[in-house]
């Protein structure tokens, strides 16, 4: 018989208690890194393919791209490659603010080469909603800067639509882009080097992923079509692949490569890149 049933309950309820903070301690712990162990998961513009999802990156997160590679071949016979570091900061809640430095290198068809800054790209990415039945939505506000000796003639305003639906087998992005301006009078500044320099009246392409969260693994491929600011050139046609693994918590490489089908610059390409997930240095407001 027990005699101190009120006590006996009181000790039940603080046991109970302090096996749910525990708990919670236990789950809260990883919390802060696991924007960086999945970044993964989030598809960027050119690593490895050109569609990307609708998502930003964590608030108050930092990643640092470093120098994603894109070496191209046209069937002419000349090459041309590009590096584009780019910083990326989650400044507001679903909102993402970028700045890239595109470096382009092309060979002429009478053995010249070049090498030089191709433009500061500035973008915005705003996330509109959280997926549920109905697919995560997405607006990109990007401006080409007329800085670098193979930069356009003038800033190049360009504004894009996301959206991403996932599946259980697989996730589904759509994107679709117009730019702003005239053909530029600099021909070198339209070759495509890098995938978010590239200047093209319109562009729409589909992607689709496969998730493989055991190995820390992303599986991608796209087709693509755009439009060149020049109206007498054809449109392009590009199906492309590669993958994103997480090599370290904070680390995430990725590879690619495709054709253009058509199009002046028909040709294979091949992409590499990397990315560093870090956070700002200050703390959230209570």
């Amino acid at each position: 018989m027990n005699l101190f049933p009120d006590s006996a309950r009181l000790d039940a309820s603080r046991s109970g208690v302090t096996r749910l903070l525990v708990a919670a301690i236990i789950v809260a712990a990883p919390v802060s890194s696991l924007s960086a162990q999945t970044d993964y998961y989030n598809t960027d513009a050119g690593r490895p393919v050109r569609i990307e999802d609708a998502y930003a990156i964590e608030r108050r997160a930092v990643e640092l791209q470093l120098a994603p590679f894109r070496l191209e071949r046209a069937r002419g016979g000349s090459y041309r490659w590009g590096l584009e570091p780019e910083f990326a900061v989650g400044l507001f809640p679903r909102t993402q603010v970028e700045i890239g430095f595109p470096i382009a290198h092309v060979e002429g068809v009478a053995g010249t080469r070049r090498t030089a800054l191709g433009g500061i790209d500035a973008s915005v990415l705003y996330n509109l909603n959280t997926e549920t039945r109905l697919p995560a939505l997405a607006i990109v506000a990007d401006v080409l800067l007329p800085l670098g000796a193979m930069a356009p003639d003038k800033a190049y305003p360009s504004f894009k639509a996301i959206a991403t639906k996932t599946f259980s087998w697989a996730r589904f992005h759509v994107n679709g882009q117009m730019t702003i301006g005239d053909a530029p009078r600099v021909a070198a500044a339209n070759s495509g080097t890098t995938a978010s320099a590239e200047l093209s009246r319109w562009l729409v392409g589909v992607a689709v992923d496969r998730t493989l969260p055991l190995r820390s693994l992303l599986l991608t491929a796209e087709l693509v079509t755009s439009q060149p600011l020049d109206a007498a050139e054809t449109p392009a046609w590009d199906a492309a692949g590669g993958a994103r693994y997480q090599l370290s918590p904070r680390l995430a490489v990725d590879g690619g490569g495709g054709y253009r089908l058509s199009g002046a610059d028909a040709g294979w390409f091949v992409t590499a890149g990397g990315a560093v997930s870090l956070g700002l240095p200050w703390s959230p407001r209570r």
